[in-house]
């Protein structure tokens, strides 16, 4: 095999993101403990100095998102159960976005609000709040979005104690040629232009992963790349129904580019994940897994359990919430 030319982000991922993501990828549902010397090891794979991995790794520890057990001299690290679960709603939002075109109503859910300008901290969240619920800013005080979001906008609302509010549940009104219309919230262009310029930079390469021409190492730093980039598409992009798309909406395209090249890789980048961990623990890194956009989907949908995991999803969370004596929240 050839040294594959990996396409190359403007800025690459931090260092935590990083481990998380191939954490997330080969580790999936596990809570077996890796020596952090392995970590700083894969951590290496992507340029990342060890001190910079030391860093990384004690920070998602004071974080909560890595346990930490020592042994003697040894340090190793798991992934706590609040990790475990915040990575399934990121790989199955991830790998799922963007498949499905859920029909639409026709209706808006809209928030009218009003924040004193001196209360900067409580309308700040209150923007953040709603960007995150995939509202649009029509107007400095209006928002809008075309999916039912009314119980969330009024929790978000509440939690805030922002009582000079109303969310409405509103179809268009028929508007003049100089009104402006509910959709013009929205601005697509630069979301359009990053959909394209990830096809574009990662279409060339398949041919030649199609023909399996990638070493372990380069299918181990180009799926993460891979990852990395996409994730933070189904943050920003507001999924807006097909109806108020423009023509040639370039989703698609980025999407089927993802998905082809996250699982063809899945397999050889695994191999590399294996290599590295069994350096320190061969035993540990028969543990190793990844899972293919397909066989998450039929996971979740059937509760079947994942080869290489010790019971189903829903049953691994809930054995190890009785390990720790907690009721599973509902």
């Amino acid at each position: 095999m050839t040294t594959i030319d990996l396409p190359r982000a403007q800025t690459g991922p931090e260092p935590q993101r990083l481990l998380t993501t191939v954490l997330g990828d080969y580790w999936y549902l596990r809570d077996e403990h890796i020596p952090s010397a392995t970590l700083v090891r894969l951590l290496a794979e992507f340029d990342i100095s060890e001190d910079g991995a030391r860093a990384a790794i004690r920070r998602l520890t004071a974080r909560g998102l890595l346990r930490l057990r020592r042994t003697g001299r040894t340090t190793a690290y798991a992934i706590p159960e609040r990790t475990s679960e915040f990575v399934m709603r990121r790989i199955h939002r991830m790998l799922f976005f963007g498949g499905a075109n859920e029909p639409w109503d026709g209706q808006w859910t809209t928030v009218a609000f009003s924040v004193p300008e001196g209360d900067r901290e409580v309308r700040a969240s209150l923007r953040a709040g709603l960007r995150a619920l995939q509202f649009g800013v029509l107007y400095d005080g209006l928002w809008v979005t075309p999916h039912d979001r009314v119980s969330a906008a009024c929790a978000l609302l509440e939690r805030l104690g922002v009582s000079t509010a109303t969310v409405l549940r509103v179809r268009e009104p028929i508007t003049g040629s100089r009104l402006v219309p509910l959709a013009s919230a929205f601005d697509l262009h630069e979301l359009a232009t990053r959909y394209r310029e990830f096809a574009e930079r990662y279409e060339p390469l398949l041919d030649r992963i199609r023909a399996g021409d990638v070493s372990p190492a380069d299918a181990l730093a180009l799926r993460t790349a891979l990852r990395s980039d996409w994730r933070d598409f189904p943050e920003i992009d507001p999924d807006l129904p097909a109806e108020l798309l423009p023509e040639g909406w370039p989703r698609e395209r980025a999407r089927r580019c993802f998905i082809e090249i996250h699982d063809l890789l899945g397999p050889v980048a695994e191999l590399r994940f294996r290599q590295i961990v069994g350096a320190t623990d061969p035993n540990l890194a028969a543990l190793a897994s990844h899972f293919t956009s397909t066989q998450v989907a039929s996971f979740v949908a059937s509760g079947a359990r994942p080869p290489g995991a010790p019971t189903r999803f829903e049953d691994a969370l809930e054995s190890r919430h009785a390990r720790s004596g907690l009721s599973r929240p509902r």
